[in-house]
């Protein structure tokens, strides 16, 4: 019974940073452009050193 005065508050607090990590990452516009991540991974890149072996 004693571990729960440990575990329930740990719990609390991780949570509560998942949660911040997650309003920041929303504030801060990482969810903002979905579609153009689909089709940049298929561009290719010849401008950036890129070598043909």
């Amino acid at each position: 019974m004693s571990a729960l005065l440990y575990l329930i508050p740990i719990a609390l607090l991780l949570g509560g940073a998942g949660l911040a990590a997650f309003l920041w990452a929303l504030r801060s516009g990482q969810f903002e452009d979905l579609e153009g991540a689909r089709y940049r991974i298929l561009e290719d890149d010849e401008g950036q050193g890129s070598r043909r072996d």
